[in-house]
């Protein structure tokens, strides 16, 4: 069980901090049109699926094609918190690489947006000093590491619920027999 908690949640956060740090690293700068938060969190579902997949491999191979929920629970958890862990790990290295740019970015992004949007003088002159806040917060490693784990374990934590669900049904893609 370890090992299939280890496998597919180390492939699951590589499959979702790679292509991400990529776009932090080399894409465009900031986030004008709010449209990497919604790419980030399908990036997240989509590698985050691999829960289903070492679920039922674990379920097929190591315990004869039965699992009960709380122990299906229990892989889809382990493998959200090993893909949790490699996650914040590399947006730490993407962090250190460019220098702390994304926050300027997002920072300068978020103003832009309110700006945008017709906010007030006062409204862009509190959320001015809510951005140096959060700035100021955001270099403390621990406010940063545990706001990073919490972005994708709730996702990993959804997809484990649904898979336990599933996966304590025998007869729900039943493993096949060896030829």
């Amino acid at each position: 069980m370890l090992r299939t908690i280890l496998f597919f949640g180390v492939v699951s956060g590589l499959i979702v901090i790679v292509p991400m740090c990529l776009m932090l690293t080399f894409g465009a700068d900031g986030d004008r049109d709010g449209s990497s938060m919604l790419q980030g969190y399908l990036m997240m579902v989509v590698a985050l699926s691999l829960i289903f997949i070492g679920v039922k491999r674990h379920r097929d191979k190591a315990l004869g094609g039965v699992i009960k929920f709380f122990p299906a629970l229990l892989v889809g958890l382990g493998i959200s918190a090993v893909a949790g862990v490699i996650y914040v790990i590399g947006w730490e290295i993407t962090l250190q690489a460019t220098n702390f740019s994304f926050i300027e970015s997002y920072s300068t992004a978020m103003l832009e947006r309110a700006q945008a949007k017709g906010a007030s003088a006062a409204e862009i002159e509190k959320m001015t000093k809510e951005m140096a806040t959060f700035r100021t917060q955001y270099a403390d490693p621990l406010f940063r590491l545990p706001m990073t784990f919490i972005e994708i374990f709730p996702v990993g934590v959804v997809i484990s619920l649904i898979t336990a669900a599933l996966m304590r049904n025998s007869r729900f893609l039943p493993a096949r027999a060896a030829a």
